[in-house]
């Protein structure tokens, strides 16, 4: 039997504006994520598969006593007629007047032109597009380590309408792929990642051979006690804490004196945080990691509201020549507090350090500590950005500018991601990276290697 056909994404925009009219305004948000997957375990093939998923939020603004009030509603049930936009239109309307009128209330974003790929359908991904991968995952899959991983593809598509003329579409290709090579006993283990937005530029043989040579370094095991080590964070671990800080730049706890970022005298925007010429910014134009040129909100919060969709983003500088130079803000945030409209962004890039390479470091060091990535990490101290978190998959003792064994444990370490600006004595050049721990998340990263003089392992974490 042919099923009911399902409305097209943009019909699915139209037909719930027009279900919306009795409204104040509303904003409609219809995503479409396509996934491809390999996974791999005891160097043979184990999953491959193809799935894709949906999701329809109504945001429906409503004039309540007070001000304006916004509800919110998605659902990712196929939408096969114009009776299931109208349920989710008075099932958001009635949201938004038992939430009252809205703190981050702002007039609707005005349209600034036609979007010309807004009649454009789905596209997706699939299986093929692993095939740059293929041929060097079966040479990495017969090589002498046991092999253990997982790479995966999303085409995420976004179409926005909104009550005050706004059609914008955006297509988002996310990809990452993350590798164990295990010694034969499975004692050792070692880690290795990178993202991508299509595996073309991804040479799995190099991860491989880089985790290989971290097993070797394993061979011989070393003890080491808790305290503070001069210490090499690679990429993908400073990745994880500049994420954690990109997260924590909000501009209204930083005016209310609820974060890190907050002052004797308000933020701390210009506050030098290092005399290096560093930048951590956001920015959606950034070469192979950019991102929707538009916001998509389906939510408000801190820094974020869902009277902005249809917002442009823009490059947003929250570290500039090392001092802090932006926090976020919504536009009726930035109305209030008499500041600018600043939108997070999702990716992150890390520059203005040296041409030093991981491996350059390592072999200027006299003695330290040269970590893998970071797990679990979690905030202790607002305000300090204090956060705890474990090391994983290898931490390695350097003398004499080699390494020369494995600690034969974990750390748990204590340290804010704002120290590793302001503490870091040098900083490398910058790569295209994974977070370890973030990458479900937020994937689009660009870091260099960290030198810490003195990181704060405070505890033995037991396991490899």
């Amino acid at each position: 039997m042919i099923g009911t056909p399902v409305l097209t994404p943009q019909e699915v925009v139209e037909r719930t504006l027009a279900a919306a009219t009795h409204l104040h305004g509303c904003a409609v948000l219809v995503r479409e994520t396509s996934e491809a997957v390999l996974r791999w375990a005891n160097s043979t093939m184990t999953t491959n598969g193809h799935t894709t998923s949906g999701s329809v939020t109504v945001i429906a603004f409503v004039a309540v006593e007070g001000g304006t009030a916004a509800g919110i509603v998605s659902s990712s049930a196929a939408v096969t007629d114009t009776t299931q936009l109208a349920d989710l239109v008075r099932a958001a309307e009635a949201a938004a007047r038992d939430a009252g009128p809205a703190r981050d209330a702002a007039p609707l974003v005005e349209p600034t032109g036609e979007d010309p790929t807004w009649a454009e359908p789905a596209v997706e991904t699939s299986i093929e597009v692993f095939g740059p991968l293929a041929g060097g995952l079966a040479e990495v899959l017969a090589g002498k380590n046991k092999q253990y991983g997982f790479a995966s593809h999303e085409l995420t598509n976004v179409w926005l309408g909104t009550s005050a003329g706004i059609r914008r579409r955006w297509v988002q290709p996310t990809g990452s792929v993350e590798l164990n090579a295990k010694t034969a006993d499975l004692g050792g283990s070692a880690w290795a990642g990178a993202s991508t937005v299509d595996f073309a530029d991804v040479d799995v043989v190099a991860l491989a051979a880089e985790a290989a040579r971290r097993l070797d370094w394993g061979r011989r095991r070393v003890t080491l006690p808790p305290g503070r080590y001069e210490t090499l964070l690679p990429p993908s671990a400073v990745a994880d804490m500049m994420v954690f800080l990109a997260w924590s730049m909000d501009g209204r706890p930083a005016q209310e004196g609820r974060s890190a970022l907050a002052g004797p005298d308000g933020p701390r925007v210009g506050e030098r945080l290092t005399d290096l010429p560093l930048m951590l910014a956001c920015d959606p134009s950034a070469a192979g990691l950019d991102y929707e040129p538009f916001l998509t909100a389906g939510r408000s919060g801190d820094g974020i509201s869902v009277f902005d969709n249809g917002a442009p983003t823009r490059r947003v500088e929250w570290v500039r020549g090392g001092a802090i130079g932006e926090l976020a803000y919504s536009r009726a945030e930035a109305a209030e507090f008499g500041t600018t409209f600043t939108p997070a962004g999702d990716n992150l890039l890390l520059t203005g350090g040296g041409a030093a390479t991981t491996a350059d470091m390592v072999a200027n060091t006299e003695r330290g500590l040269l970590l893998t990535c970071l797990w679990y990490i979690r905030l202790v101290d607002p305000t300090t950005l204090l956060v705890t978190g474990l090391t994983r998959d290898g931490v390695y003792l350097v003398e004499g500018g080699e390494v020369v064994g494995e600690v034969d444990h974990n750390f748990r370490f204590n340290y804010s991601p704002l120290d590793v600006l302001r503490r870091g004595s040098e900083v490398g050049a910058t790569e295209r990276t994974v977070p370890r721990e973030w990458k479900d998340w937020f994937t689009r990263t660009a870091m260099p290697p960290v030198r810490v003089p003195e990181f704060n392992m405070s505890s033995v974490s037991l396991g490899r």
